[in-house]
């Protein structure tokens, strides 16, 4: 398999020892922040959200679930980026494992499916190099990332939320993915369900919002992907998202979001501040750069997906 395509062995696991060790968390919601991409104003956006939730009483939990590095390539925002997050309940991402312990042959760790253009997983290869470079001169933050988790099981008010990256296969699986809901998942996720006993999985990676639920084993299941915090998700839409998981109505309103016996999980918009975001973007990747070819277009303008695109109705 060619770099970026490749899915080293270390990101393996098997849904059924996910929740194995579960962790009891005490907090009233959860902020589950996956592909931040090193946007430091949505990461300044959501300490801010987080905030205007706790002067309602709520008290918040901020959960990273990887990529939080990606287009932070200067030696002060990549300080920036991971000192902040690091002080949370993290988790890794593909881009966060091979900054800390690079695979041979892995390219960007993407595990990027055959229905992505060739030229996207080289422009990824390329980008994962050159932060590559930025977190060799960081090797106080490499050691932390370096003994980050691959996910998290956490007991929420009695209910296992499992967090992931990928899937619950792989930290840089697809199984996750608004396309593999799109072709029809429903007897992997009723397969992962039974394996790992979670209420609620949540995994970001593929960067396409999703928010599914259904009857698995006759319980309540529910799987929320946010696509991406740091960068836009929707039809002209610039703004990130985050999941938020809790027995409360969200503050903000949401883009999706279902209740399950009192349980509200929603995708939450995350309005950085884009005017200040994007020069700093460009001066870090100018044009024709790999990130410039890649994402320009989408932090400007977001995904050809409206917010009815990222509902699935189960047919478990």
């Amino acid at each position: 398999m060619t770099e970026g395509r490749s899915c080293p062995l270390a990101y393996r696991y098997s849904a059924g020892a996910l929740c194995q060790e579960p962790r009891s968390v005490s907090e009233d919601v959860l902020y589950i922040i996956g592909g931040l991409y090193g946007n430091p104003w949505a990461l300044d956006e959501i300490e801010q959200m987080a905030l205007a939730e706790e002067r309602q009483g709520h008290r918040v939990r901020l959960v990273f679930n990887g990529d939080f590095n990606w287009f932070n390539v200067s030696d002060s925002l990549f300080r920036n980026i991971n000192n902040r997050v690091l002080d949370h309940t993290v988790s890794l991402g593909n881009v966060d494992y091979e900054l800390a312990q690079p695979s041979a042959g892995a390219g960007c760790g993407c595990a990027y499916p055959d229905s992505v253009d060739q030229g996207v997983v080289e422009r990824s290869n390329r980008i994962m190099e050159r932060l590559q470079g930025v977190a060799a001169e960081h090797p106080d933050i490499q050691r932390r990332l370096s003994q980050l988790p691959r996910y998290w099981c956490l007991i929420f008010g009695g209910l296992k939320v499992l967090v992931v990256h990928g899937d619950p296969e792989s930290l840089a699986g697809w199984g996750l993915a608004h396309e593999a809901f799109a072709e029809g998942n429903d007897n992997k996720l009723s397969e992962w369900f039974i394996a790992s006993e979670a209420d609620v999985i949540a995994s970001t990676h593929t960067c396409l919002p999703v928010l599914w639920s259904g009857l698995v084993g006759e319980r309540s299941r529910v799987v929320v992907n946010n696509g991406s915090a740091g960068m836009g998700n929707l039809q002209s839409d610039p703004r990130g998202l985050i999941t938020r998981i809790g027995f409360s109505s969200p503050v903000t309103e949401p883009v999706a979001g279902i209740q399950r016996q009192g349980l509200h999980v929603s995708l939450l918009p995350v309005s950085f501040s884009l005017e200040a975001w994007l020069p700093e973007f460009d001066r870090l990747w100018p044009s024709g750069s790999p990130a410039a070819v890649s994402y320009r277009n989408r932090i400007l303008n977001g995904t050809s997906l409206t917010a009815d695109d990222v509902i699935f109705p189960s047919l478990i």
